[in-house]
């Protein structure tokens, strides 16, 4: 089992930044096998992967929306991951959901995109607002 402690989001104007950060912990897997990011889910809207990293070797992911705009690193002595969110749209409020799952960025680019199906343990979920 793995818990995900979520913190960050609130009320951002446009263009705003905002930081989410999600430290996981396990006293039973090893974390370098898994992706640790974010999905987000807008009311009426699905469930949509927004970034991971891979806490073995630090590679990322980003989904297209997300490239240019929000910077994804991590903390590995805290199993921590963080979300820069920069130039942020009225398009990007949302909950945010912290997500680990054991897949590595490459099989992630492989399939072309974050499905939740991949990611088995879930953060309680942050909203994040953009509006002026």
């Amino acid at each position: 089992q793995v818990q995900l402690v979520e913190s960050g989001g609130g009320l951002v104007q446009p263009g705003g930044s905002l930081n989410l950060s999600c430290e996981a912990s396990t006293f039973t897997l090893d974390l370098d096998y898994y992706c640790l990011g974010w999905f987000r889910q807008a009311p009426g809207k699905e469930r949509e992967g927004v970034s991971c990293i891979d806490l073995g070797d630090g590679s990322t992911y980003y989904t297209n929306f997300a490239k240019g705009r929000f910077t994804i690193s991590r903390d590995n002595g805290k199993n921590t991951a963080y979300l820069q969110m920069s130039s942020l749209k009225p398009e990007d409020t949302a909950v945010y959901y912290c997500a680990a799952g054991s897949i590595s960025t490459a099989t992630i680019e492989a399939i072309g995109t974050m499905r939740p199906m991949y990611f088995d343990y879930w953060g309680q979920g942050t909203q994040v607002t953009v509006s002026s």
